[in-house]
């Protein structure tokens, strides 16, 4: 049954109304002042804050939004999350918080007394203090509003099995003009109103950006009403900028929405729906860009212009002006009926909020996911061991054992773990995962559909914004969850990946935000084995993008076969408040290790495969040369380089090591999970020359080494940009990082050569000239390298 909200009453109005104009109070006094905080003496220039940043234009219309789902919380119970799209509102945000106390409960020193507001005031935009949008120091926040287009991705995610939550996601018009924003409408094609929540777009249209007009904003409200209703939404449309009659005609609408929204839930829960995509609502909020702000500033229109975008009075230290109208704009909102002589909110202001903390949105649980967290019910990956009884005797789709270890956690935690991955499930070998669910559709299905239903979890758009994204919020609100993309396309959503990545560094200094579970990442159909596409997904950028993040959460693993996948993915889905990069090929690739070997492996993050060396037949004694490597496809060419080097050289004293943890390679100071000086040492010796193949941009490993004893001793072999469409082993030649490369590498480098070394150089130079010729000839690689088992040269 729909839940139909009463008429907005008197004495709700009156609390509604304090309460947004208290907000607006505190906005402007967070832009502008740093002293003075209640008026209680008339503005004069010392009271203002040297520099002015800030934004106003779009808070009035937040905190306006932010009341009126206060009361229908008050009315309903109901549990709502709110996320602020137009990206620097945060004083609105902040300001609400304050006023629902929690704020001052996660920075008791913000006390609600005038010298708390004036703490509040001086920290805003400041050193030392919060920044101008809502983040992760503010309370109610999942959502980092310095960058826009997530807003309604991040809604959408939220939502994804929380049945009980309603998520209402304030898109502004500018944000509105982003390719993420534009992608994100779609969301609703997977909501299951049986099994998650509910999202309320409210779409902000107050007529401009940071200097200019809004497309949405100036296109005919008829055509607006179509582009929405064409995606699927019910509209519902509210304008205006008169008072009290814009909060009559918002609770109206927000009545009308929340009655539409429940009366589809029930239906869907007690087993009247009929399985057709429901007709979700959605709000259009048309009010003036600068609300209740000055109209007009030296003969020029602000109020409903761009030029309310940030800080409408400027240089009020020195017009005097100007100081006399910021006065009268603050004292506009009546403070003396807003704050009690304490500097604390009345009555009437704090009567506008939820009773329970919990119900608040700036202190619901759902804000700080860590407090719902349960953590996941995994099987023993140990059960799905690939059996290796010779070392590279099998080749095998490495990532099929990550589906297979996926199924099981779908099945055992039902409402917890989603895999997003952009119509590439079955692209990178993690098919297995549709045994336990179908993708999540709610669209039309037809005959010819496979594994496409309304019960499906399975999370699939061709869109790495959205997939990301909703991976993001369902962590935040204390769910799990795998991201599965292309490893070049990784980077379309790699801005979300940093501001995520940030995100989590900051959470961290903060005692009060409980951690969540880690975001992770497969990156598949890598630069190295993507020959049939070409040039255009040949790229490791995303690798050397989590180098650059911070070392408390940025955490990178390459495992060269299917044991170390498994216990690497074992550790990232138990882990918590890290970007977990993990990156494997979804080509059939060697075997190299036991379990039991994988995981003392992995355990170690690098260590040295005294089988794929020969120092054993020389005794004590460094090695005349190192190769290390890091990476599937690198691995391989590694062990084959020694391979030769053992046959065709085998008075050269070779090591082999193997890096599975990227981040071991850092001083530990430098990175929790750096080795040792000593362990270094025992892996790559004080002195000898190191050959290292990496699977990203030679730089990252030269970056990674940075204050290591004798760097310089390293040379490393990656990723040089040289790509198109060719043999996987062509790619390698052309990045000059190929067995055939390496070997010369070793004799080039090693401090003293045994007889033959030269011929064996001229041997790979020749080998090198035959792969040219034969590609082109056979259309495939040489038989040596195609079917090249350890052992067998």
């Amino acid at each position: 049954m729909a839940v139909q909200l009463p008429s907005l009453d008197e004495s709700e109005l009156a609390a509604i109304d304090a309460w947004w104009r208290a907000n607006n109070y505190l906005t402007v006094g967070q832009i502008y002042l740093m002293a003075n905080p209640l008026l209680q003496e008339p503005l004069k220039a010392e009271h203002i804050k040297p520099r002015l940043l800030g934004h106003w234009g779009t808070s009035p219309g937040l905190a306006f939004v932010w009341a009126h789902l206060s009361r229908l919380i008050k009315r309903t119970g109901q549990k709502t999350l709110y996320i602020t799209g137009p990206g620097h509102g945060g004083p609105a945000i902040v300001g609400a918080s304050y006023l629902e106390g929690t704020y001052t409960e996660a920075f008791p020193k913000v006390t609600q007394d005038e010298p708390g507001m004036l703490r509040l005031f001086r920290q805003f935009s400041a050193p030392g203090g919060i920044p101008s949008h809502a983040s992760v120091t503010t309370p109610g926040s999942i959502h980092e509003g310095g960058e826009l287009g997530y807003a309604l991705i991040h809604a959408f995610g939220s939502v994804f099995d929380n049945p009980d939550l309603l998520t209402v996601a304030v898109v502004g018009d500018g944000e509105a003009e982003t390719g993420p924003l534009e992608g994100s409408w779609k969301g609703i094609s997977f909501l299951n109103p049986e099994r998650d929540g509910a999202v309320l777009p409210v779409l902000h249209l107050n007529g401009g950006k940071i200097a200019a007009p809004t497309v949405l904003s100036r296109k005919p409200r008829e055509e607006v009403r179509e582009l929405f209703e064409g995606h699927g939404y019910d509209v519902i449309e509210v304008d205006g900028h008169d008072t009290p009659g814009m909060h009559y005609r918002f609770a109206d609408a927000l009545a009308q929405a929340y009655a539409k929204i429940t009366a589809i839930q029930e239906s869907a829960r007690v087993g009247e729906w009929d399985g057709t995509r429901p007709r979700w609502p959605m709000i259009i909020l048309r009010s003036p860009k600068g609300w209740t702000g000055p109209h007009e500033v030296d003969g020029t229109l602000i109020e409903g212009t761009w030029r309310a975008h940030q800080v409408p009075l400027s240089g009020i230290k020195s017009n005097p002006e100007h100081l006399v109208m910021l006065e009268q704009w603050m004292r506009s909102y009546r403070p003396e009926e807003l704050f009690d002589a304490s500097g604390a909110p009345t009555e009437l202001v704090r009567s506008a909020n939820p009773v329970e903390t919990d119900l608040t949105m700036s202190g619901t649980p759902y804000a700080n996911g860590g407090r719902l967290m349960t953590p996941l019910d995994l099987p023993d990956f140990r059960d799905l061991a690939v059996p290796v009884e010779h070392r590279a005797a099998d080749r095998l789709e490495s990532t099929r054992k990550l589906g297979e270890l996926m199924e099981e956690i779908y099945r055992r935690n039902p409402e917890s773990f989603r895999l997003y991955c952009p119509d590439e499930t079955n692209s990178n070998r993690l098919g297995a995962v549709f045994g336990a669910s179908d993708r999540a559709w709610m669209e039309a299905v037809t005959p010819n559909d496979e594994k496409l239903s309304r019960s499906g979890r399975v999370m699939e758009v061709l869109s790495e914004h959205n997939c990301h994204g909703w991976l993001e919020a369902y962590n935040l609100t204390g769910r799990h969850g795998l991201f599965a993309t292309y490893e070049a396309f990784a980077m379309v959503s790699a801005s979300q990946t940093i501001q995520h990545g940030k995100w989590l560094q900051e959470a961290d200094e903060l005692s009060w935000r409980a951690s969540i579970p880690s975001l992770n990442i497969l990156l598949s159909s890598t630069a190295w084995r993507n020959d049939h596409n070409g040039f255009s997904h040949q790229g490791p950028g995303m690798l050397q993008l989590l180098l650059n993040m911070g070392s408390k959460v940025a955490r990178v693993y390459l495992p060269p076969d299917a044991n170390t996948l498994l216990s690497v993915a074992d550790h990232c889905f138990r882990s918590t408040d890290y970007v977990n990069l993990i990156v494997q090929d979804k080509q059939p690739q060697p075997q190299w290790l036991t379990m039991e070997e994988a995981i003392e492996h992995c355990t170690r993050g690098a260590s040295i495969w005294e089988w794929a060396g020969n120092e054993e037949g020389f005794g004590p004694g460094d090695p005349d040369i190192v190769l290390a490597c890091a990476g599937d496809v690198m691995t391989m060419e590694t062990v084959a380089a020694a391979e030769i080097l053992k046959a065709k050289l085998p008075a050269m004293r070779t090591r082999v090591v193997n890096v599975v943890d990227l981040m071991t390679l850092r001083r530990p100071k430098d990175h929790p999970h750096g080795m040792s000086e000593t362990y270094f040492r025992e892996l790559f010796t004080d002195t000898k020359d190191v050959v290292f193949a990496f699977h990203g941009y030679p730089g990252g490993i030269h970056q990674l080494m940075h204050g290591r004893p004798d760097a310089d001793r390293f040379r490393v072999r990656g990723f040089i940009e040289q790509g198109t469409t060719t043999t996987p082993f062509d790619m390698v030649v052309r990045n000059r990082a190929s067995r055939y490369h390496l070997v010369m590498d070793a004799i080039n480098n090693a401090k003293s050569l045994p007889k033959g070394a030269e011929d064996l150089k001229l041997w790979c130079e020749a080998q090198l000239l035959r792969h040219h010729d034969y590609i082109r000839e056979h259309l495939e690689d040489m038989p040596e390298v195609r079917d090249w088992r350890l052992g067998e040269l």
